[in-house]
């Protein structure tokens, strides 16, 4: 009976001797084909005639031989792939995977010629970033394998013997290997690595029952399920995926061990027990099947969101974020810079994944099991770190996977010129994307107790070498959400205690208000009496040396309030050489896209620009730029941030800007008050009733003054800076709000800065049309008593009677000087003449009611402007205008004008 060829299904025989008689025609002359037929005849009658007559032992020996051949055949026919496994071919091209076996045959030598074994050899593959990674190379297909090497075709096995060998098979695909009967498809190349992350497709050789081919491929999907699992597990445990993604690939891969130890169980079972058959096979893999599948569409979405199945160019924000810091980082470390637009799916997103699909799966409780075991095992490192920031502070996150990034360019030794509160805005910021679903609710308390913490550990407050101990290590822990709660309750506690108790943040707040807010200033009217030789000059010219040392010595004066502030030394002088309204046209005309630079402050920097100007900074003196400036330890700078202390200077030159044009308007009333020219009544009516008028003007100039700065000071700065304190310092040490919660250092921080808000508010330092009113106004006021002594001047020679006694005083003065001079008359009276600073002009009179009608206009149309925008804004924002619009009504229509001119002596 002869055997039919495994690849054509044509018998040996035939093919023996078709490549018998291929061979021996290379090698004899070529014949007619008779006698080729007559040769064949005469051999094959002198074969049988030896066989018949040859000796038996021989005859024995040859049986023999051929039993032990058959038998050689028998045993690489039914060898397993598994044992070829150690070694890998080269891959074939898609035309040798699809070329007929035909031409197969054609090429295949004869088994009398010698042929070279096949010797197929393993391997090492290079390293990669996942230590667990297989090392080996991939098997050689079976495909490639010798036509000696193939099985006995299916067709000619019974139908036990096809279930026996089927089983058998099955087992092997269920590892990753190809079986003797089924093989990879065409299509999949296990080469490549997206085919082997998406799973092979398996082909079942012809000759199979239909009843066991519907089975076996229902059960195929495991396998391609199970080299899917493996080789997802082999990308993500790479490094740059993250801890998280690097926990779960573990418990995956615990999970495929117990799933090759059932294939051993399994296997052990076909061996020993006989009633073991495909549809037991089936159900004793039915509840692994339904594991590898969860296991694989969960691989197969993160992959997905990793862009390696399905390429997506949409990037994060957060990543390109993460991407320029590390950027940056390393620029400043001095290594080389590494471009990456990759999108990786780690840490927090990896977590919302699972949650989601958990959520989604929630109905099947096997799916239920698994998606939590899986979520509480990749949890883990993130926790870790999350637990770490919640108590210690820190961040150890080397992937970049943390809900929370640190920005570690952003030093705390940067304060001091940071106007955009950096420090505490952007060094530890939200990454809104790496946020799991379990901490979205909780999200500002995780990122808020961290950053108090972190203040504290700086200053020494926690010990960052103890162990985090009886802490949730994963989200379904019941102690979670305590956990967080509690952390942030200790965190918010501690620096409250290091800012009010330890630094004495009430005190420092009360040393600002002496200096910038001129609250019992009595040092601070000593220093402008002291200083006022240096403050006049230009401001480029003012010496601050100078000014620092009259500075100290003022405030060291006993029985001041500066001399009992233990931080006066903090105290320092500055120059600001842009005017206070050109300043803060800056900042109130900040619109579009620096809208959020304003809001963060970035504007309070006195090198803003594109805003208009309203007032010439460049001839502005020292009392117009001067400034303080105040040196704030930390974390005290945390809450009187340069941005806060940018705000306290702004009130600061208002008030000074008040404070001297009142001393100004002072000193005038004080000039004529003891000037001859206005204390002379004249005989002239029209001059006195200048004299009265412009005594008027200068009255309601100081009542507009004066008013303002009491309305300032008393009606907006001190009863907002009560509540304040009272919000700081509560009866019985509890800091809570209204609704019983506890206070938290940012409500601080916030109180804080809505008290220099509403205090740069209501001062009308943020509204640019009252800005552009009161600047005039002032420089009118300002004008008005600079002008004093000119007006004086004009008066005189106005007056004929003031000229006459005014160039007698000047004779005489100039007689007593020279006592002993001899001089002749006509040169005395020529000298006289020269000499003589006043000469009567009857037009004087008309000059000065027109130079004062200009200011008296001017004074009465911009105020009256102001009041009805003061109006206006009390009916549409804040009706703390009221007020200030009922005490600048006096000075518009005179009702204590009179009070004040009767005052003088009018």
């Amino acid at each position: 009976m002869s055997t039919r060829n495994p690849v054509k299904g044509k018998s040996s025989t035939t093919t023996d001797r078709r490549s018998t008689n291929y061979a021996s025609s290379s090698t004899r002359p070529r014949v007619p084909s008779g006698s080729r037929e007559r040769e064949n005849e005469r051999r094959s009658s002198a074969t049988s005639s030896y066989v018949r007559n040859k000796p038996a032992g021989l005859v024995e020996r040859h049986t023999e031989k051929r039993e032990v051949r058959e038998r050689e055949t028998e045993i690489r026919r039914t060898r397993s792939p598994l044992k070829h496994s150690e070694s890998r071919a080269q891959p074939r091209t898609k035309s040798e995977r699809s070329r007929p076996d035909r031409d197969r045959e054609r090429d295949r030598k004869t088994p009398d010629e010698p042929q070279a074994p096949w010797d197929p050899q393993a391997r090492l593959v290079p390293h990669t970033t996942a230590p667990l990674a297989s090392r080996i190379s991939i098997p050689p297909l079976a495909s490639t394998a010798p036509t000696t090497l193939q099985p006995t075709p299916l067709v000619q096995l019974s139908l036990e013997q096809q279930e026996q060998v089927i089983i058998e098979d099955l087992l092997f695909v269920f590892m990753g290997f190809e079986g003797q009967y089924i093989r990879f498809a065409d299509s999949y190349n296990p080469h490549e690595e997206k085919d082997r992350l998406v799973g092979p497709h398996f082909r079942i050789l012809p000759g199979l029952d239909p009843s066991l081919r519907d089975l076996t491929r229902s059960m195929l999907k495991m396998a391609t399920h199970y080299i899917a699992v493996d080789t997802c597990v082999e990308v993500l445990s790479r490094e740059e995926y993250g801890a998280v993604n690097h926990s779960l690939c573990a418990a995956v891969r615990r999970l495929l061990k117990d799933y090759l130890t059932l294939m051993a169980q399994l296997e052990h079972q076909m061996l020993t027990n006989d009633s073991f058959t495909l549809h037991v096979l089936n159900l004793h893999t039915k509840q692994t099947s339904h594991m590898l599948f969860q296991l694989y569409t969960t691989g197969v979405e993160l992959l997905k969101a990793n862009g390696i199945l399905e390429d997506d160019g949409s990037e994060s924000s957060e990543d390109e974020d993460d991407n320029l810091e590390g950027i940056l980082e390393s620029l400043r470390e001095g290594g080389n810079v590494q471009l990456s637009s990759k999108k990786i799916c780690k840490g927090g997103s990896v977590l919302g994944l699972i949650t989601r699909r958990l959520a989604t799966m929630s109905g099947d409780p096997a799916a239920r099991e698994l998606l939590t075991t899986l979520l509480r095992e990749a949890s883990k490192p993130y926790m870790a770190m999350l637990n770490e920031w919640l108590h210690h502070g820190g961040i150890r996150d080397p992937h970049s996977e943390f809900l929370i990034k640190e920005q570690k360019s952003i030093k705390r030794e940067r304060l001091d010129q940071d106007y955009t509160d950096e420090y505490w805005e952007k060094r530890y910021t939200m990454r809104d994307a790496l946020v799991p679903p379990q901490l979205e609710g909780v999200k500002d308390k995780v990122l808020l107790a961290g950053k108090y913490l972190n203040v504290v550990r700086e200053c020494g407050g926690v010990d960052i070498s103890k162990t985090v101990q009886d802490v949730p290590s994963s989200f379904d822990d019941a102690r979670f959400l305590d956990n967080v709660n509690s952390a942030y309750d200790y965190a918010n506690s501690s620096l409250f205690n290091l800012l009010l108790t330890t630094h004495q943040l009430p005190a420092r707040l009360r040393s600002l208000k002496h200096y910038f807010f001129l609250d019992r200033s009595d040092f601070f009217t000593y220093f402008l009496e002291l200083g006022a030789s240096e403050l006049k000059k230009p401001a480029k010219n003012v010496n601050i040396g100078k000014l620092q040392s009259l500075l100290d010595i003022v405030v060291r004066q006993p029985g001041s309030v500066a001399a009992e502030d233990p931080y006066k030394e903090d105290v320092k002088v500055q120059i600001n050489v842009t005017g206070l309204t050109n300043w803060l046209m800056k900042i109130v005309t900040v619109t579009g896209l620096d809208q959020e630079a304003a809001n963060a402050g970035s504007i309070f920097t006195p090198a803003a620009n594109n805003a208009p100007t309203i007032t010439d900074d460049s001839n502005i003196t020292g009392f117009q730029a001067l400034v303080f400036d105040y040196a704030m330890p930390f974390p005290l700078s945390l809450v009187v941030s340069r941005v806060t202390l940018t705000r306290y200077q702004l009130l600061f030159r208002y008030l000074l800007s008040l404070r001297h044009l009142e001393t100004n308007l002072v000193e005038c009333w004080g000039e004529q008050g003891k000037h001859t020219a206005w204390k002379h009544r004249s005989q002239n009516p029209r001059i006195e009733l200048w004299k009265r008028r412009a005594w008027t003007l200068r009255a309601r100039m100081l009542v507009f003054v004066q008013q303002l700065l009491y309305y300032c000071t008393a009606e907006v700065i001190e009863p907002n800076w009560v509540a304040l304190m009272e919000r700081l310092t509560e009866e019985g040490g509890e800091r809570k709000t209204r609704d019983g919660q506890k206070r938290t250092v940012d409500e601080l921080m916030q109180d804080h800065v809505d008290f220099l808000a509403t205090c740069l508010k209501e001062c009308m330092l943020t509204n640019s049309k009252l800005l552009r009113i009161n600047n005039k106004i002032m420089s009118t006021c300002a004008m008005f008593a600079t002008f004093t002594q000119s007006l004086s001047r004009y008066l005189i020679t106005g007056d004929p009677e003031l000229v006459a006694r005014a160039n007698a005083q000047a004779g005489a003065s100039s007689a007593a000087t020279n006592p002993s001079s001899r001089t002749p008359a006509p040169l005395a009276s020529q000298r006289s003449s020269k000499s003589s600073p006043y000469v009567y002009d009857p037009q004087r009179v008309d000059k000065m009611f027109d130079m004062l009608g200009k200011y008296e206009e001017n004074f009465a149309r911009h105020l009256k402007i102001l009041l009805d925008t003061l109006n206006y804004l009390a009916a549409t924002e804040t009706v703390v205008f009221l007020s200030l619009c009922a005490r600048l009504a006096c000075a518009g229509e005179g009702g204590m004008v009179s009070m004040a001119v009767e005052g003088f002596g009018v």
